[in-house]
Protein backbone atom coordinates (compact mmCIF):
# COMPACT_ATOMS: atom_id res chain seq x y z
CA UNK A 1 0.00 0.00 0.00
CA UNK A 2 2.90 2.18 0.88
CA UNK A 3 4.38 2.10 -2.30
CA UNK A 4 1.30 2.52 -4.26
CA UNK A 5 0.68 5.90 -2.27
CA UNK A 6 4.15 6.77 -2.83
CA UNK A 7 3.32 6.27 -6.66
CA UNK A 8 0.01 8.17 -6.33
CA UNK A 9 1.48 11.49 -4.97
CA UNK A 10 4.24 10.94 -7.69
CA UNK A 11 2.45 11.07 -10.00
CA UNK A 12 -0.01 14.67 -9.11
CA UNK A 13 0.44 17.49 -11.72
CA UNK A 14 -0.37 20.05 -9.60
CA UNK A 15 1.15 18.39 -5.64
CA UNK A 16 5.04 19.56 -6.85
CA UNK A 17 3.82 23.58 -6.42
CA UNK A 18 3.02 23.68 -2.91
CA UNK A 19 4.23 22.19 0.52
CA UNK A 20 2.09 18.49 0.92
CA UNK A 21 1.66 16.58 4.25
CA UNK A 22 -0.12 12.99 4.61
CA UNK A 23 -0.26 10.45 6.67
CA UNK A 24 -2.49 7.25 6.94
CA UNK A 25 -2.82 4.28 9.53
CA UNK A 26 -4.79 1.60 9.85
CA UNK A 27 -7.40 2.13 12.66
CA UNK A 28 -7.74 -1.49 13.86
CA UNK A 29 -3.83 -1.65 14.27
CA UNK A 30 -2.81 1.96 14.89
CA UNK A 31 -0.08 1.31 12.18
CA UNK A 32 0.94 4.33 10.29
CA UNK A 33 0.93 2.79 6.48
CA UNK A 34 2.33 6.03 4.86
CA UNK A 35 3.35 9.55 5.48
CA UNK A 36 4.99 12.29 2.99
CA UNK A 37 5.82 15.15 5.30
CA UNK A 38 3.62 13.21 8.28
CA UNK A 39 6.12 15.25 10.80
CA UNK A 40 5.91 18.45 9.30
CA UNK A 41 3.40 21.39 10.71
CA UNK A 42 1.21 22.95 8.59
CA UNK A 43 -1.65 25.53 9.20
CA UNK A 44 -4.74 23.58 10.25
CA UNK A 45 -7.58 25.77 9.26
CA UNK A 46 -10.52 24.38 10.80
CA UNK A 47 -9.26 21.17 11.27
CA UNK A 48 -8.31 22.88 14.48
CA UNK A 49 -11.91 21.90 15.34
CA UNK A 50 -11.18 18.29 15.30
CA UNK A 51 -9.18 19.29 18.37
CA UNK A 52 -11.90 21.43 19.79
CA UNK A 53 -14.19 18.20 18.78
CA UNK A 54 -12.40 15.89 21.03
CA UNK A 55 -11.72 18.00 24.18
CA UNK A 56 -15.93 18.49 24.15
CA UNK A 57 -16.33 15.01 24.11
CA UNK A 58 -13.97 14.71 26.83
CA UNK A 59 -14.97 17.35 29.17
CA UNK A 60 -18.40 18.01 29.17
CA UNK A 61 -21.76 15.67 29.90
CA UNK A 62 -24.32 15.12 27.60
CA UNK A 63 -26.21 18.56 27.76
CA UNK A 64 -24.64 21.99 28.04
CA UNK A 65 -23.81 23.57 31.04
CA UNK A 66 -25.58 27.04 30.06
CA UNK A 67 -25.65 29.21 32.99
CA UNK A 68 -24.77 29.12 36.81
CA UNK A 69 -27.12 30.36 39.70
CA UNK A 70 -27.45 30.94 43.03
CA UNK A 71 -30.94 32.39 44.56
CA UNK A 72 -30.56 34.86 47.10
CA UNK A 73 -33.42 35.95 48.62
CA UNK A 74 -35.62 37.64 46.39
CA UNK A 75 -32.92 37.98 43.73
CA UNK A 76 -31.72 35.12 41.27
CA UNK A 77 -27.92 35.78 40.33
CA UNK A 78 -26.78 34.01 37.63
CA UNK A 79 -23.27 33.69 35.45
CA UNK A 80 -22.58 32.92 31.52
CA UNK A 81 -20.67 29.65 30.94
CA UNK A 82 -19.66 30.41 27.00
CA UNK A 83 -22.59 28.28 25.79
CA UNK A 84 -23.32 29.37 22.24
CA UNK A 85 -26.29 27.39 22.11
CA UNK A 86 -28.33 29.83 23.96
CA UNK A 87 -30.46 31.62 21.67
CA UNK A 88 -28.58 29.79 18.61
CA UNK A 89 -30.63 30.42 15.42
CA UNK A 90 -30.29 27.12 14.06
CA UNK A 91 -30.06 24.81 17.40
CA UNK A 92 -33.12 27.12 19.08
CA UNK A 93 -31.44 26.32 22.63
CA UNK A 94 -34.41 27.81 24.74
CA UNK A 95 -34.28 25.70 28.35
CA UNK A 96 -32.15 28.38 30.16
CA UNK A 97 -33.97 31.31 28.43
CA UNK A 98 -36.95 29.41 29.79
CA UNK A 99 -35.84 29.62 33.00
CA UNK A 100 -34.88 33.01 33.56
CA UNK A 101 -38.32 33.87 32.07
CA UNK A 102 -40.18 32.40 34.18
CA UNK A 103 -38.49 32.95 37.53
CA UNK A 104 -39.96 35.49 39.50
CA UNK A 105 -37.17 36.74 41.26
CA UNK A 106 -35.06 40.20 40.23
CA UNK A 107 -31.86 38.87 37.64
CA UNK A 108 -28.85 39.97 38.27
CA UNK A 109 -25.99 39.04 36.03
CA UNK A 110 -22.66 38.83 37.41
CA UNK A 111 -19.99 39.71 34.53
CA UNK A 112 -16.45 39.13 34.65
CA UNK A 113 -15.92 34.93 34.23
CA UNK A 114 -14.28 35.45 30.91
CA UNK A 115 -10.90 36.62 30.75
CA UNK A 116 -10.07 36.84 27.70
CA UNK A 117 -10.14 38.86 24.38
CA UNK A 118 -13.28 39.54 22.06
CA UNK A 119 -10.97 37.70 19.37
CA UNK A 120 -9.08 34.91 19.10
CA UNK A 121 -5.19 34.90 19.38
CA UNK A 122 -4.10 35.73 16.12
CA UNK A 123 -7.08 36.72 14.14
CA UNK A 124 -7.55 39.29 11.59
CA UNK A 125 -9.09 42.75 12.18
CA UNK A 126 -10.08 43.07 8.74
CA UNK A 127 -12.63 39.94 8.43
CA UNK A 128 -14.58 42.09 11.55
CA UNK A 129 -17.18 42.76 9.55
CA UNK A 130 -17.93 39.22 7.91
CA UNK A 131 -20.24 36.36 9.65
CA UNK A 132 -17.40 34.03 10.72
CA UNK A 133 -15.84 35.93 12.85
CA UNK A 134 -18.23 36.78 15.70
CA UNK A 135 -16.48 38.01 18.87
CA UNK A 136 -16.29 36.05 22.11
CA UNK A 137 -17.46 36.55 25.08
CA UNK A 138 -19.08 34.72 28.28
CA UNK A 139 -23.04 35.25 27.54
CA UNK A 140 -23.52 35.06 23.90
CA UNK A 141 -26.82 35.31 22.52
CA UNK A 142 -28.51 35.02 18.90
CA UNK A 143 -24.79 33.42 17.36
CA UNK A 144 -23.42 37.15 18.23
CA UNK A 145 -24.77 38.04 14.81
CA UNK A 146 -26.95 40.92 13.09
CA UNK A 147 -28.80 38.96 10.75
CA UNK A 148 -29.75 41.55 7.76
CA UNK A 149 -32.32 40.31 5.13
CA UNK A 150 -34.76 42.43 2.52
CA UNK A 151 -38.03 41.48 1.99
CA UNK A 152 -40.35 43.36 -0.83
CA UNK A 153 -37.97 46.43 -1.29
CA UNK A 154 -37.47 46.25 2.91
CA UNK A 155 -34.67 45.59 5.24
CA UNK A 156 -35.59 43.48 7.58
CA UNK A 157 -33.20 43.12 11.08
CA UNK A 158 -32.81 40.63 13.50
CA UNK A 159 -32.73 41.19 15.93
CA UNK A 160 -35.03 43.79 15.55
CA UNK A 161 -33.24 45.90 18.48
CA UNK A 162 -30.78 46.55 15.93
CA UNK A 163 -33.07 48.51 13.88
CA UNK A 164 -32.13 52.03 15.28
CA UNK A 165 -28.65 51.46 14.32
CA UNK A 166 -29.03 50.80 10.86
CA UNK A 167 -28.78 54.16 8.12
CA UNK A 168 -27.67 54.91 5.15
CA UNK A 169 -24.26 55.86 4.22
CA UNK A 170 -24.92 58.81 1.23
CA UNK A 171 -21.32 59.45 1.17
CA UNK A 172 -20.43 55.81 -0.86
CA UNK A 173 -22.22 55.95 -4.01
CA UNK A 174 -22.10 52.18 -5.66
CA UNK A 175 -24.76 50.33 -8.14
CA UNK A 176 -24.51 47.05 -5.23
CA UNK A 177 -26.29 47.05 -2.24
CA UNK A 178 -24.09 46.11 0.87
CA UNK A 179 -23.76 46.61 4.39
CA UNK A 180 -20.83 46.79 7.13
CA UNK A 181 -20.27 48.30 10.68
CA UNK A 182 -18.32 50.79 12.29
CA UNK A 183 -15.26 49.17 13.19
CA UNK A 184 -15.65 50.51 16.63
CA UNK A 185 -18.98 50.58 16.98
CA UNK A 186 -22.61 48.68 16.88
CA UNK A 187 -23.38 51.58 13.68
CA UNK A 188 -24.48 49.74 11.07
CA UNK A 189 -24.40 51.39 7.24
CA UNK A 190 -25.72 50.44 3.98
CA UNK A 191 -25.27 51.70 0.55
CA UNK A 192 -26.25 50.96 -2.72
CA UNK A 193 -29.98 50.45 -4.28
CA UNK A 194 -32.16 48.48 -1.97
CA UNK A 195 -32.97 44.93 -3.38
CA UNK A 196 -36.35 43.73 -3.65
CA UNK A 197 -35.44 40.13 -2.11
CA UNK A 198 -33.06 37.84 -2.31
CA UNK A 199 -30.57 39.50 0.14
CA UNK A 200 -29.25 38.19 3.15
CA UNK A 201 -26.05 39.12 5.40
CA UNK A 202 -24.69 38.01 8.86
CA UNK A 203 -22.56 40.78 10.77
CA UNK A 204 -20.93 40.21 14.11
CA UNK A 205 -22.10 42.75 16.34
CA UNK A 206 -19.78 44.98 19.03
CA UNK A 207 -19.80 42.70 22.26
CA UNK A 208 -19.86 45.05 25.95
CA UNK A 209 -22.06 43.83 28.83
CA UNK A 210 -24.31 46.21 28.51
CA UNK A 211 -25.20 45.49 25.24
CA UNK A 212 -25.77 41.67 25.83
CA UNK A 213 -28.10 42.88 29.18
CA UNK A 214 -30.15 45.52 26.80
CA UNK A 215 -30.76 42.51 24.30
CA UNK A 216 -31.46 40.11 26.91
CA UNK A 217 -34.08 42.14 29.04
CA UNK A 218 -35.27 42.83 25.47
CA UNK A 219 -35.78 39.74 24.44
CA UNK A 220 -37.27 38.47 28.21
CA UNK A 221 -39.43 41.45 28.64
CA UNK A 222 -37.98 41.63 32.10
CA UNK A 223 -35.17 44.13 33.24
CA UNK A 224 -31.79 42.47 33.71
CA UNK A 225 -29.37 44.03 35.75
CA UNK A 226 -25.74 43.23 36.40
CA UNK A 227 -23.28 43.11 39.80
CA UNK A 228 -19.81 42.02 39.61
CA UNK A 229 -19.81 38.86 42.18
CA UNK A 230 -17.60 35.94 42.18
CA UNK A 231 -19.04 32.42 41.45
CA UNK A 232 -19.31 30.47 44.45
CA UNK A 233 -18.80 27.07 44.87
CA UNK A 234 -22.09 26.05 45.62
CA UNK A 235 -23.60 27.55 42.34
CA UNK A 236 -26.13 25.46 40.79
CA UNK A 237 -26.22 24.61 36.20
CA UNK A 238 -28.91 25.18 34.35
CA UNK A 239 -28.40 22.84 31.03
CA UNK A 240 -29.49 23.55 27.63
CA UNK A 241 -29.11 21.08 24.31
CA UNK A 242 -27.88 17.83 24.35
CA UNK A 243 -24.16 17.95 23.39
CA UNK A 244 -24.41 16.21 20.38
CA UNK A 245 -26.32 18.80 18.85
CA UNK A 246 -24.60 21.58 19.77
CA UNK A 247 -21.45 19.24 18.08
CA UNK A 248 -22.90 18.05 14.98
CA UNK A 249 -23.92 22.06 14.48
CA UNK A 250 -20.10 23.01 14.94
CA UNK A 251 -18.67 20.17 12.50
CA UNK A 252 -21.11 19.71 9.75
CA UNK A 253 -21.12 23.39 8.75
CA UNK A 254 -17.62 24.50 10.26
CA UNK A 255 -19.36 26.84 12.76
CA UNK A 256 -16.44 28.90 14.46
CA UNK A 257 -18.28 30.30 17.01
CA UNK A 258 -20.06 27.53 18.42
CA UNK A 259 -16.47 26.20 18.20
CA UNK A 260 -14.65 29.09 20.16
CA UNK A 261 -17.50 29.17 22.37
CA UNK A 262 -16.97 25.45 23.59
CA UNK A 263 -13.87 25.98 24.66
CA UNK A 264 -15.22 27.97 27.01
CA UNK A 265 -17.60 25.90 28.38
CA UNK A 266 -14.83 23.56 28.70
CA UNK A 267 -13.40 25.76 30.99
CA UNK A 268 -16.01 26.36 33.19
CA UNK A 269 -15.98 22.78 33.75
CA UNK A 270 -12.29 22.82 35.39
CA UNK A 271 -12.35 26.93 36.85
CA UNK A 272 -14.62 29.95 37.77
CA UNK A 273 -12.28 31.73 35.00
CA UNK A 274 -13.31 31.07 31.34
CA UNK A 275 -9.96 31.45 29.35
CA UNK A 276 -9.35 29.62 26.20
CA UNK A 277 -5.43 29.97 26.91
CA UNK A 278 -5.37 27.92 29.61
CA UNK A 279 -8.24 25.64 28.60
CA UNK A 280 -5.91 24.58 25.66
CA UNK A 281 -3.32 24.05 27.88
CA UNK A 282 -5.13 22.06 30.44
CA UNK A 283 -6.59 19.80 27.60
CA UNK A 284 -3.06 19.51 26.12
CA UNK A 285 -1.52 18.04 29.41
CA UNK A 286 -4.48 15.78 30.25
CA UNK A 287 -5.47 14.54 27.21
CA UNK A 288 -3.02 14.81 24.51
CA UNK A 289 -0.08 13.42 25.70
CA UNK A 290 -0.22 10.75 22.65
CA UNK A 291 0.96 13.16 20.47
CA UNK A 292 3.95 12.80 18.74
CA UNK A 293 4.80 16.33 18.10
CA UNK A 294 3.83 19.32 20.47
CA UNK A 295 0.90 21.71 18.56
CA UNK A 296 0.98 25.22 18.33
CA UNK A 297 -2.95 25.30 19.34
CA UNK A 298 -4.28 28.95 19.78
CA UNK A 299 -7.86 28.70 19.33
CA UNK A 300 -10.86 26.67 18.74
CA UNK A 301 -11.96 27.10 15.61
CA UNK A 302 -8.92 27.62 13.32
CA UNK A 303 -9.24 31.25 12.06
CA UNK A 304 -5.61 32.05 13.43
CA UNK A 305 -2.70 30.85 11.53
CA UNK A 306 -1.08 30.66 15.11
CA UNK A 307 -2.31 27.01 14.85
CA UNK A 308 0.54 24.78 13.74
CA UNK A 309 -0.32 20.54 13.69
CA UNK A 310 1.11 17.63 12.45
CA UNK A 311 -0.33 15.27 10.11
CA UNK A 312 0.28 12.81 12.19
CA UNK A 313 -0.72 14.75 14.95
CA UNK A 314 -3.75 14.10 13.88
CA UNK A 315 -4.33 10.49 13.05
CA UNK A 316 -3.03 10.25 16.90
CA UNK A 317 -6.37 12.36 17.45
CA UNK A 318 -8.88 10.61 15.54
CA UNK A 319 -8.18 7.47 16.82
CA UNK A 320 -8.35 8.96 20.07
CA UNK A 321 -11.71 10.27 18.96
CA UNK A 322 -12.97 7.11 17.72
CA UNK A 323 -11.82 5.16 21.18
CA UNK A 324 -13.85 8.14 23.16
CA UNK A 325 -16.93 8.08 21.06
CA UNK A 326 -16.34 4.18 20.71
CA UNK A 327 -19.87 4.47 18.37
CA UNK A 328 -18.90 4.21 14.84
CA UNK A 329 -22.56 5.33 14.00
CA UNK A 330 -22.74 7.82 16.57
CA UNK A 331 -19.04 9.60 15.65
CA UNK A 332 -19.98 9.45 11.56
CA UNK A 333 -23.40 11.38 12.34
CA UNK A 334 -21.31 14.19 13.88
CA UNK A 335 -18.94 14.54 11.41
CA UNK A 336 -19.22 15.80 7.33
CA UNK A 337 -19.51 13.37 4.92
CA UNK A 338 -18.13 12.89 1.14
CA UNK A 339 -21.09 13.24 -0.95
CA UNK A 340 -23.75 14.05 1.43
CA UNK A 341 -23.48 16.31 4.31
CA UNK A 342 -21.51 19.45 5.57
CA UNK A 343 -18.61 20.51 4.07
CA UNK A 344 -17.36 17.50 2.40
CA UNK A 345 -20.98 17.39 0.69
CA UNK A 346 -19.36 18.86 -2.91
CA UNK A 347 -16.12 17.29 -2.38
CA UNK A 348 -17.22 14.28 -3.40
CA UNK A 349 -19.86 13.06 -5.83
CA UNK A 350 -23.38 13.08 -4.46
CA UNK A 351 -24.26 9.63 -2.39
CA UNK A 352 -26.27 8.06 0.35
CA UNK A 353 -23.54 5.44 1.21
CA UNK A 354 -20.77 7.79 1.85
CA UNK A 355 -17.10 6.27 2.27
CA UNK A 356 -15.29 9.31 3.99
CA UNK A 357 -15.95 10.87 7.13
CA UNK A 358 -14.27 13.67 8.74
CA UNK A 359 -13.06 17.56 8.42
CA UNK A 360 -11.99 19.89 5.58
CA UNK A 361 -10.29 23.44 6.71
CA UNK A 362 -9.72 25.96 4.43
CA UNK A 363 -8.07 29.83 4.48
CA UNK A 364 -6.49 31.42 2.03
CA UNK A 365 -3.36 29.71 0.59
CA UNK A 366 -4.50 26.69 2.56
CA UNK A 367 -6.92 23.45 2.20
CA UNK A 368 -6.72 20.42 4.24
CA UNK A 369 -8.91 17.15 4.86
CA UNK A 370 -9.00 14.90 7.64
CA UNK A 371 -10.74 12.09 8.61
CA UNK A 372 -12.05 8.46 8.54
CA UNK A 373 -11.75 6.41 4.77
CA UNK A 374 -13.90 3.44 4.45
CA UNK A 375 -12.57 0.88 1.98
CA UNK A 376 -14.57 -1.65 -0.56
CA UNK A 377 -12.20 -4.37 1.32
CA UNK A 378 -14.05 -3.34 4.78
CA UNK A 379 -11.14 -1.59 6.57
CA UNK A 380 -11.03 2.09 7.81
CA UNK A 381 -8.10 4.18 7.73
CA UNK A 382 -7.16 7.11 9.28
CA UNK A 383 -5.48 9.81 7.43
CA UNK A 384 -4.56 13.60 7.20
CA UNK A 385 -3.97 15.79 3.96
CA UNK A 386 -2.55 19.45 3.86
CA UNK A 387 -1.79 21.82 1.55
CA UNK A 388 -0.10 25.06 2.56
CA UNK A 389 0.81 27.47 0.51
CA UNK A 390 -0.39 27.10 -2.53
CA UNK A 391 -1.81 29.40 -5.65
CA UNK A 392 -3.82 27.53 -7.29
CA UNK A 393 -7.26 27.68 -7.44
CA UNK A 394 -8.49 25.67 -4.32
CA UNK A 395 -10.77 23.33 -6.40
CA UNK A 396 -7.57 22.20 -8.19
CA UNK A 397 -6.24 21.16 -4.65
CA UNK A 398 -9.39 19.68 -3.78
CA UNK A 399 -9.44 17.85 -6.72
CA UNK A 400 -6.32 15.60 -6.11
CA UNK A 401 -7.40 15.07 -2.94
CA UNK A 402 -10.33 13.65 -3.42
CA UNK A 403 -8.76 11.65 -6.40
CA UNK A 404 -6.10 9.97 -4.14
CA UNK A 405 -9.00 9.42 -1.42
CA UNK A 406 -11.38 7.95 -3.41
CA UNK A 407 -8.41 5.38 -4.50
CA UNK A 408 -7.59 4.36 -1.21
CA UNK A 409 -11.25 3.40 -1.04
CA UNK A 410 -11.34 1.61 -4.12
CA UNK A 411 -8.21 -0.10 -4.01
CA UNK A 412 -7.11 -1.01 -0.30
Amino acid sequence: MARKLQHAFRNSEVMGKYHVGFAIADLQNDKVIYSKNGDKYFTPASNTKLFTFYAALKMLPDSIPSLRYIERGDSLIFWGTGDPSFLQTALKGTRSFDFLKSSVKKLFFAKGRYTGNFYGNGWQWDDYNDYYQAEINELPMMDNLVDFRIKNGKIIVFPPFFEHYLSRDSSVMGTEFNIKRDFLSNQFYYSGPIPQSNYHQQIPFKINTELSLLLLSDTLKKKVEWINKTIPEDAKTIYNLKTDAVLKQMMLPSDNFIAEQLLLVCSNQISGELNTEKTIKYIEKNYLKELPDPPSWVDGSGLSRGNLFTPRDIIVLLRLIYKEVNNRERLFSLLPSGGKSGTLRNAYPATENPFVYGKTGTLSNNHNQSGYVLTKKGKIYIYSFMNNNFVLPTSEVRKEMTRIVTYIHENF
